[in-house]
């Protein structure tokens, strides 16, 4: 089983979260808000200004043994949902380090984990883009496939 982390580990990379997350917020106007959970979570979300999506929140837990982030992508598709629910299985064997998923209310998810040793600015770095640049890749085609009568000129 993989090492379980004590409380001052995990606190000293929930700090150094925090500023990493808060110098990517300095550099990057897409960035528009990084709050924080309540007072005993180690619970982050990143608020970005998207182009093909309004916005994109990422929501980052940092756990015992892993770091856990997801974006919610869209609702639960009104019609087409065989096509939608094969079209994202087939980008998931494209992506790496997330998946797209089934969550709450039957809503899009693009999930993923990362292990305590290996979170670093750089792996925050990527996951934050990762997550952003394929909801902006992916939005626009299966917004249409899963709310197709909506789109219909």
């Amino acid at each position: 089983m993989s090492e379980l982390y004590g409380n001052p580990e995990i606190e000293l990379l929930d700090r150094r979260i925090s500023e990493w997350l808060a110098g990517f917020a300095s550099r990057d106007d897409i960035i528009l808000a990084i709050d924080r959970g309540e007072a005993n979570e180690h619970r982050w979300y990143v608020r970005m200004r998207g182009v093909e999506k309004e916005y994109t929140t990422v929501w980052m837990t940092l756990g015992q043994r892993t770091l856990r982030y997801e974006t919610y992508v869209m609702p639960h598709p009104e019609e087409n949902g065989d096509v939608l629910w094969e079209n994202l299985l087939r980008r998931n064997e494209r992506l790496v380090g997330a998946h797209f998923s089934i969550g709450i209310e039957d809503a899009v998810f693009l999930r993923g984990e990362l292990p305590i040793p290996a979170v670093t600015e750089e792996e925050v770095d990527r996951i934050i883009g990762t997550l952003y640049s394929t909801v902006e890749q992916v939005f626009p085609s299966i917004i249409r496939i899963g709310f197709a009568s909506r789109f219909a000129d």
